[in-house]
């Protein structure tokens, strides 16, 4: 009954969401409609993507998911683009990151800890996890730090930023191989102990494999569409609340572009799987680090002016942050809800903080 009354709003509101915009109603109204849009799409492609888990196991599920959940913020980062908004696309891709690694890691942890005393998952993919966010976080520093210093002109720092970004693309290239292919066994997943010493049973999927894959496709397409609506209503939204393009692009969009790994995750680990959860929420930031931003860059380069891989000094310090508290929670393959809270507390401060500038 729950789940039908789900897909009946979601409906509902896709609907409300795409009159508002077509008819031109006021963008908050149209901002309103496309954000619940996107919270119950995200329920509904979570149903999907646990599905599609169990069927392809847990990190080949949290991988679609993750693909899948960035396949909007992709779509809507290439629409800033186009608008010539490389300062909002940067601290949308900064609050991606954060989001990920600080809100939807935490909260994930947090809630399955809260029914689950101790959630272990596999300490190598832990560590290899966390040696690609530092990955990520030098070739986000390098470019900054030779440009600030004037080392190198705009002009050779846009060259630096199409080699660091092609040398991102075939590193995560290179990582989709090792972990799906090479070494899938080597990081293949936990089975968690019940309390009674067995392990925890594994629930029937909703759906049929075939149906799992369409109702995947089907979300993420509704999920790009009601992207689309949302960023037409960005500016305005700003201005009527008075929010920075630096806050608004870096938690605003990137809460509402996460919408859909919350959803999952959280679902997951309160079943006890977080490997997948981890699997989801640090697996989109390095998708979104090692991949999606470098795209960008030459999306943009093809748009006839490359956006450059500089970010700004507060962008730089919130990631180096995050990626410092998460390696050092996940890094023994063991959390608890204590933890989450750790990591939420310092999203809630960034989030602050950002707000301010």
């Amino acid at each position: 009954m729950k789940k039908h009354l789900s897909t009946i709003l979601l409906a509902i509101f896709f609907v409300l969401s795409a009159i508002a915009h077509y008819a031109g109603f006021n963008p908050v109204i149209q901002f309103v409609f496309s954000a619940i849009a996107v919270v119950l799409v995200a329920g509904f492609l979570g149903r999907a993507t646990e599905s599609v888990a169990h069927y392809a196991g847990q990190r080949l599920g949290g991988f679609l998911n993750a693909t899948f959940g960035n396949a909007a913020e992709l779509i809507i980062a290439i629409m800033l683009l186009r608008e010539g908004l490389y300062d909002m696309v940067k601290a949308s891709l900064t609050g991606s990151i954060i989001g990920n690694l600080l809100l939807v890691l935490g909260l994930s942890i947090f809630a399955g800890g809260l029914k689950h005393k101790v959630q272990n998952f596999n300490v190598a993919l832990a560590n290899m996890n966390g040696s690609l966010m530092i990955v990520a976080v030098i070739a986000l520093f390098v470019p900054a730090l030779f440009l600030n210093t004037h080392s190198i002109t705009h002009t050779q720092v846009n060259m630096l930023s199409l080699i660091v970004a092609g040398l991102l693309i075939l590193a995560y290239i290179a990582w989709l191989i090792f972990s799906m292919v090479t070494h899938k066994n080597y990081l293949a997943d936990v089975k968690t102990p019940k309390g009674d010493g067995t392990e925890e049973h594994e629930e029937e999927p909703a759906w049929s494999k075939g149906r799992s894959i369409l109702y995947l496709l089907i979300a993420t397409v509704m999920t790009a569409f009601v992207s689309e609506w949302l960023v037409g209503t960005l500016e305005t939204f700003t201005e009527s609340f008075g929010f920075s393009e630096l806050f608004v692009g870096a938690f605003v969009v990137a809460i509402i572009g996460n919408a859909a790994e919350h959803s999952a995750a959280i679902l997951l680990a309160m079943k006890n799987k977080i490997g997948a959860s981890v699997e989801i929420a640090v697996g989109s930031s390095l998708q979104i680090a090692l991949f999606v931003a470098p795209v960008l860059i030459f999306v943009s380069f093809f748009l006839g002016n490359t956006m450059d891989i500089v970010f700004t000094t507060l962008e730089l310090v919130a990631i180096l942050v995050s990626v410092f508290i998460a390696k050092s929670i996940i890094q023994d393959g063991s959390t608890n809800w204590y933890e989450g809270t750790l990591l939420m507390v310092v999203y809630i401060i960034l989030g602050v903080s950002f707000y301010m500038v």
